[in-house]
Parts: C-alpha cells; structure tokens; sequence
C-alpha cells in the first residue's frame, strides 16, 4: 500500500514544482499539499474504504482547482493550464471512477461527477459519464434526458442526442417526459439550422456546401417524434402539452394546426381539450380602434369571453361530466376574480358566475370546493334567502363532508339564521366521529355566543364523554377556559376537581389550571404542586419541560427551593430518550441563571 501511495505523490512532483515556479503557491503551501493529499491517499488504500474517504479527497482537490483559479485571478497568469490544471482534473475524475465503480447504486455520486465535469469544462470526459451511468441506471429516465440535453446544448451534437433518446424510448416506451423532451429537441434541432441558414444568406454566403434539409427545417422530424407519442401514448392532457412545446416555435403553424385537429377528432370526450379549446378564443384579435378606451377595452374582453363560454356551453352539452363543469366553473371564477374599473364588465362576470354554479350545482356535479366561492359572493351582496338555500343544498350534495358542514354552519351563523342547533346535530349525526373535532369547536363557539349558560355547560358534558379522545381533550381544555371566563376561579377549580380523574388527559388542560391559579392575589402553592403531580403523572416520561417548570415553580416566590434536588432525580429517574439529555442541559442553565 505505502509504495502505491508514494508512487501517487510522486507522480503529483512535477505540477506541484510548476505551481510553485510561476509564483501560485509558496514552497510552505506545496509541502502542506504533499502532507494532506498523502493522508488522504493511505484513506483510500484501506482495506476497508468508506464513501466518506473519495468524497472528501475529490473535495480537497476541488478546493485546491478553486484556489488555483483565485490565486491565477489575482497575479494575472494565464498560462500552463495542461500542466497545473489538466492532471488534477484527470486524478479527480480518476477517484470518481472508483468511487462509482464501488457504489454504483448511488446516483448522487454520479450526478456530482457530472456537475464537476461541467464545470472544469470536460466535455468528452463527462460523455463517458454519462455512458457509464446509463449502463448502470437505464431505469432512470431523468438521466437519459439530462445525456441528452448535454449532447445537444453542450456538444451541440443533435445526431447524439437523437441517438440518446431513441435508446431511452427502448427502456421507457411510454415515458410522457422522454417523448415530451425528444419532441423539444427536434425543434430546437430545426430552429438552430434555420438560423444558421438565415444567417449565412444575411452574409450572402454560398449555401451549396451547406445541407440545409427543408423537412428538417419545417419540423418534419418533430412531426414524426409527435405522431410515435401520440400512438404509444393516449390522452388529450399529453397532447396538449406537445402543442404547447410546438407553440414556441414561430415556424411551427403546421404541425400546430394538425395537433389541434387531432385533439377535435380524437378527445372531445376529454373535457382537457374542451377547456382548451375554449381558453384559444381569449386570444382572438380585437378591434384596433375600439381599444383605445377603456370601455372599448372592456367590450372587447366581454366579447372574447363570451366566445369562450360559448365554447365551454358546448362542452357541457357534449360532456355533462363533474371534470367539464369544473373547468367551466374554474374560469368564470378566474375572469370574476380579475380586477376591472368598469362595473358593467364585472357586473357581467359575476352574473356568468353565479348561473354556471347553479347549473352545476343543479346538475349535481360542482365540486365541494366552489361552495365556499359562491357563499362568499351570496353573502357579499346580502342575499340571506339564497345564502341559506345554498348551504343547506350544500350539505345534502356533500352530508359525508366536514369541511361543507363546517362552511355551511359558519355561512349561517354569520346570518344569525334559525335552525343552527338542529344542523349541528344532524352534521354530527352524519359526520365519522374521528372527524367531528372541528363541529364541536363551532358549536362550542356558537353556543357560547347564542346559547344560555345553562345550554352551554350542557353541551361541554356531552362533549366530555365523547369516545373520541380528541374531542373529550378538547372540549375539557374549553369548558375549563370557559368556566374561569363565566365564574371565576372558584368555577374553574371546581371544573377541574369534576374532571381531573376522567382520561384522556391534554397537557394543555393542566398548565392552563396552573397559569388559573398563578392569576390570583395570592396563589396556593399547595395548589399548584397538586396540579405539576397530576400533570407528571401523565406526561412525566416525556415531557422535559414540565419538570423544567415545576422546577422554576419551586425556586419561585412561593415554592421552596430546597425541593428541586428531589424534582431533578425524579426527573432523571422517569424521563426516557433524548428527554434526559435536554432536561439535563437545561437544569444546567437554570442552576447557572442563564434561564
């Protein structure tokens, strides 16, 4: 092992006396370079070798590139970069290689030789990275796009490319990306070529020995990459996006036209190519003249609109599926959201709105999400009646839904309507007790507002043995705040004698009787221990931060500090895990007064 070590260093000899003879590096800094990359070496001579070990050999040798960079920066030499740099890149991409050899699994290690040979501008190395990679990973289709996209934008070889993802589309045939990207790469293959072409004829250059293909020029390629996709690959979404890469391309207008056809003849069962379709009218020319003004302006939005919707009205009629009216109802709602100075045009949007949502509604497929929209716009303008009709509409559309129940009952309590205590008890006869949490909190603040004490209170005990221990933890939190807030301290300590026997049992429900009790003119410590005791008796296992406060209580005004030693070995003696760690380290900075 020492001989190969040493031959390595020796061979480091002559770049290491050149860095030194043009001034880069002094003879202290070459002597402290043999020392560490010699250790460095023996690491990676081990018998057993860690990743760990390359990885911070190519690191120090990076470090080493990067100073040699900053230091010729400084001095202003620019030459003999084959004998400086050129070997220390080659040893690096040698340390890469068996690293990758060793831990070929580890695609981040390969992406990081990839990333050095981009940067150290080594171009025919990183092709063979990428070669050997792909033999390794052919499962990974990111990886043959990225080869790909660097034989094209990096070597600027579109035949390469083109070979790269013709061996991708073998291993994944109906990879949406890898089609997607092959179909980018053919235009912009096409696009390159014509600009060349241009180029030479604003020069008046002899294009004879040039070979300028006019099927390639036109995109016929791209043509043939689109027509494979579409037969392996079925779907109005995919092909869209295909005429969405085309639509870039300003020479394109063919093979856009023949996209567009194939979407009406093949997805109008797709409400995809509906909403697209639609979406193209907006982008219709308007009127030179009459968009002087800004109500010129507006009439002309209002009439690119109203084509749009005719299209979408289409849609629904051809399509009366939940996708289409969603995407009917999602772009009268993204036009009414737009802001405009003229009423008369947003008057009109919002009237488009509310009827799509209804016709949505009475055809039972609006989405759960748009309730929440057409409630707010209801209730902006006062409509009680409607706002009403709509909730309720909204929970028999969606009975099974706490999110509609629990925006129905707002929308409700909001207009002070009737009724609300009935719908409670029919969302929560509807609703999975497991989800009821967020009903019970609403009713809670309902009641609170609406309710008597009386009714109250009553319903805090029904919320109390609920077999759901998120909710029987919650409404005791509550219905403690409640009585402090309604009765005072006598109340709240009464609550919390009735209760403090009764699992299951929130930290919140004993620090907040702690902090009642620290409230009054004079506090019981008495109290307040009864309280830590019962708190620990639950959560002292794993809860450091109780004992920290129990603590702090005793060394208090009211507390005695000679009781915090047997606080901190109960602590250490319950305390589990990484608890005991931070318990110690804190008691620590208490004991010190930095807490």
């Amino acid at each position: 092992m020492a001989e190969v070590v040493q031959q390595r260093i020796e061979e480091r000899i002559p770049q290491l006396e050149q860095l030194e003879r043009v001034g880069l590096f002094a003879k202290e800094e070459v002597k402290s370079i043999i020392k560490k990359a010699t250790a460095l070496e023996y690491k990676l001579h081990r018998l057993i070798v860690r990743k760990e070990d390359f990885i911070g050999y190519i690191q120090y040798e990076i470090n080493v590139l990067e100073l040699i960079k900053k230091r010729r920066a400084h001095i202003h030499y620019q030459f003999k970069k084959e004998e400086i740099e050129y070997p220390i890149i080659q040893r690096i991409n040698g340390v890469f290689r068996r690293a990758t050899k060793k831990w070929k699994d580890d695609v981040r290690l390969w992406l990081s030789q990839v990333a050095f040979c981009k940067k150290w501008a080594s171009k025919n190395q990183l092709s063979k990275v990428f070669s050997a990679m792909l033999a390794i990973h052919p499962d990974k289709p990111a990886l043959w796009i990225m080869a790909a996209k660097n034989e094209l934008e990096d070597r600027s070889s579109s035949e390469s490319a083109r070979h790269l993802f013709l061996r991708a589309l073998r291993f994944h045939p109906h990879n949406k990306k890898v089609y997607q990207e092959y179909f980018r790469m053919e235009l912009l293959h096409a696009e390159k070529l014509r600009k060349q072409q241009e180029e030479l004829k604003k020069a008046e250059s002899d294009l004879g020995e040039y070979e300028f293909s006019p099927e390639i020029l036109s995109g016929k390629l791209a043509e043939i990459v689109y027509k494979n996709a579409t037969e392996k690959i079925q779907g109005a979404e995919f092909t869209l996006s295909l005429f969405n890469i085309a639509s870039i391309f300003d020479f394109t207008k063919e093979l856009q036209d023949s996209i567009l056809q194939d979407l009406r003849t093949k997805y109008t069962e797709d409400s995809a190519t509906w909403d697209f379709m639609a979406k193209r009218e907006l982008e219709a020319p308007g009127a030179g003249e009459e968009l002087q003004s800004a109500k010129g302006r507006a009439s002309d939005i209002a009439r690119r609109e109203g084509r749009c919707c005719q299209v979408y009205e289409e849609g629904v009629k051809t399509l009366n599926t939940e996708p289409m009216w969603t995407c009917y109802v999602s772009f009268c709602l993204e036009r009414f959201k737009r802001k405009t100075n003229i009423q008369e045009l947003n008057d009109r949007r919002q009237e488009r709105l509310l009827g799509v949502l209804q016709r949505a509604h009475d055809s039972s497929l609006l989405k759960e999400d748009y309730y929440k929209n057409w409630l707010q716009i209801l209730l902006s303008h006062g409509d009680a009646d409607r706002v009403t009709r709509v909730a309720m509409a909204a929970t028999q559309r969606y009975s099974q839904s706490v999110t509609v129940w629990s925006l129905s009952l707002q929308t409700l309590m909001q207009l002070g309507s009737e009724g609300v205590d009935s719908m409670f008890q029919e969302a929560l006869a509807h609703i999975s007790p497991k989800e009821s949490l967020p009903l019970w909190q609403l009713q809670v603040q309902w009641s609170e507002t609406y309710q008597s004490l009386e009714e109250t209170e009553a319903l805090f005990k029904r919320g109390l043995v609920s077999t759901v221990e998120a909710v029987s933890m919650t409404m005791k939190e509550h219905y403690l705040d409640w009585s402090y807030k309604t009765g005072g301290y006598k109340k709240a300590r009464k609550t919390f004698i009735s209760l403090h026997e009764n699992r299951p049992f929130s930290k919140v429900f004993f620090t907040r009787m702690i902090q009642i009790e620290k409230e009054k003119e004079n506090p019981k410590m008495s109290n307040l221990r009864d309280y830590y005791e019962r708190a620990l008796r639950e959560f002292g296992s794993s809860d450091h931060d109780l004992w920290l406060e129990y603590i702090q209580e005793e060394l208090g005004p009211w507390g005695q500090p000679e009781n915090c030693g047997k606080l901190h070995w109960r602590a250490m003696k319950l305390l589990e895990g990484e608890s005991v760690e931070k318990f110690t380290s804190k008691y620590t900075l208490i004991q010190t007064g930095h807490i």
